[in-house]
This record gives C-alpha cells, sequence and structure tokens, in this order.
C-alpha cells in the first residue's frame, strides 16, 4: 500500500482517519519528501553530523560567501566598464570559480552548482544588480574586504572538507581548501587582465591555507567536525583580518646586488696572486 493511503486507515481497521490526523499525516509525508530533494537548504533542517544550529550557521555563511566573492568580481568588472554580461561572467567565475576547480580535480561530477544551479542563479542574478548599483559597494570596499575573509576562511575550511570526503589525504585536502578559496579570485583576475591575488604581496593565499591546515589537522586529531569547523575558519580569518588591519603583507625576494668594478678587481687580482 502506498504510505499516502495508508494514512487513511487506522490501525487494525478501515475506517478513515479524522481530517486533523490525515491533514498532519499529509504533512509530514511533503516534509519528508522535500528534505530528500537535494535543494540547498534542505540540510539545514535536518543533519547527522551535527547541531541544527551549527550546521544553519555554516550554511548561511557558505551562501554569504557566495554572495561577497560575486560583488568582487562584479566591481571588477566595473573598473574595467563592462557591460552587463562581463559582470555577470565575472562574478560568476568569481563566485564559483573555486568550488568548480577542485570537483573537477576531486572527480566529484557533475560539479557541486551543476547538482544545486542555485548557486549559479545567485552569483548572476546578484553580479547584475551590481551593474545597476556599484557605486555602493565600491565606496564601501574596506568593509568588503572583511566580509571577504570570512569567505576565504570558510571556503577554504569547505574545501578541504570536501577533499577528505572524498578519500584524499591530508595534503591534497589542505590543497583543495586554498584552491576553494583562492581559485575564485585567480580566475577574475585573469579574466579582468589584473595581477594575480595569489602573487600579490597581501596575506591571503596564507590565510587560506592556515584555516586549512588547521581544519584538517583538527580532523586527523580526532575532534569533533564542528570544532574543526570552528577551529580552521577562526585561524583563517584571523590571520586575513589582522593583515587587513595592520597591513602585513609577504617579505618580497630582493635580488643581491652586482658587484663593483673596484670588487671584481679585487677578487681578480686576489686570483692572480692565488696563482
Amino acid at each position: 500500500m502506498h504510505p499516502g493511503q495508508a494514512a487513511l486507515c487506522q490501525s487494525g481497521s478501515s475506517r478513515p482517519l479524522p481530517f486533523p490526523d490525515r491533514l498532519a499525516q499529509r504533512a509530514t509525508d511533503i516534509a519528508t519528501l522535500a528534505l530528500s530533494r537535494p535543494f540547498p537548504f534542505a540540510f539545514m533542517l535536518h543533519s547527522s553530523d551535527g547541531p541544527m544550529y551549527f550546521q544553519t550557521a555554516v550554511t548561511v555563511l557558505d551562501w554569504f560567501g557566495i554572495v561577497v566573492f560575486a560583488v568582487s568580481g562584479a566591481l571588477v568588472a566595473s573598473r574595467k566598464q563592462m557591460d552587463i554580461v562581463g559582470f555577470a561572467l565575472l562574478g560568476t567565475a568569481t563566485g564559483i570559480g573555486g568550488g568548480t576547480v577542485r570537483d573537477l580535480l576531486l572527480g566529484r561530477l557533475p560539479v557541486f552548482w551543476v547538482q544545486e544551479p542555485a548557486y549559479l542563479v545567485t552569483c548572476v542574478v546578484v553580479s547584475c544588480i551590481v551593474f545597476f548599483t556599484a557605486h555602493i559597494p565600491g565606496s564601501r570596499y574596506r568593509l568588503l574586504l572583511w566580509f571577504d575573509a570570512v569567505g576565504l576562511a570558510l571556503f577554504a575550511v569547505v574545501g578541504a572538507e570536501k577533499a577528505l570526503e572524498s578519500g584524499a589525504n591530508p595534503v591534497v585536502a589542505v590543497t583543495m581548501g586554498v584552491i576553494t578559496g583562492t581559485f575564485g579570485g585567480v580566475i577574475r583576475d585573469v579574466l579582468g587582465a589584473e595581477s594575480p591575488v595569489v602573487l600579490s604581496r597581501e596575506v591571503y593565499v596564507t590565510a587560506a591555507l592556515l584555516g586549512a591546515v588547521v581544519f584538517t589537522a583538527a580532523i586527523g586529531a580526532g575532534l569533533p567536525r564542528e570544532i574543526a569547523i570552528g577551529a580552521g575558519l577562526t585561524a583563517g580569518f584571523s590571520l586575513r583580518g589582522a593583515a587587513l588591519y595592520r597591513g602585513w603583507s609577504l617579505p618580497r625576494y630582493k635580488p643581491r646586488p652586482g658587484r663593483t668594478l673596484a670588487e671584481l678587481q679585487k677578487h681578480g687580482s686576489l686570483a692572480r696572486r692565488d696563482d
């Protein structure tokens, strides 16, 4: 008998259930079906991995990071004075580019935004909104950098977790975390003809690396998933935030100054003297 039909009968009797009971049973069936579908917010309400509130917070931050990354990509398009298609392209590439590269390298096919098109739609919609309102986030770019730091740290942790779920070893997991957090920006900069952020002096890739390392190490030590995610997120965001606040940057290579003519003659004379 179909589950919906079973609800019409009481146990051991063919008499129909009262209307309130049938309504409650029907609502339960609908909720069960909805939670079994791959809808982006479904696991906010049903998760076996951790408390409901924690998973909800991670989900909110995940979507928040997607939006912030899409806005940053669209702002590059605004500086290049692109049309709305260019806005959508750069915003989408920034928002889902890192996760796409991760899934392709791990063989997780189809990639995440093909399974959940809401990610793709969100990036396109946000980019189109920025096309008409670019002056608003552009005037608050410093604040946007702090929001970006949250997304960077979270994506690094999520990327490492996805890699571990795929059976990757810790080194690969850390690498996938860095790729997830930073390669969207790399694709954005390449398409926008700008110097990639990974090649700049900013403490950006290093922050993603720290977050992924802390998370992977915590999981390897047997800590609960909630603590591992919190530790990785805190470590990555703290380093990036400190770099933004204090203006930290990585040291650059400085070439050794060439020798003067007098030094060369001195060494040459010493060489002749040794002969």
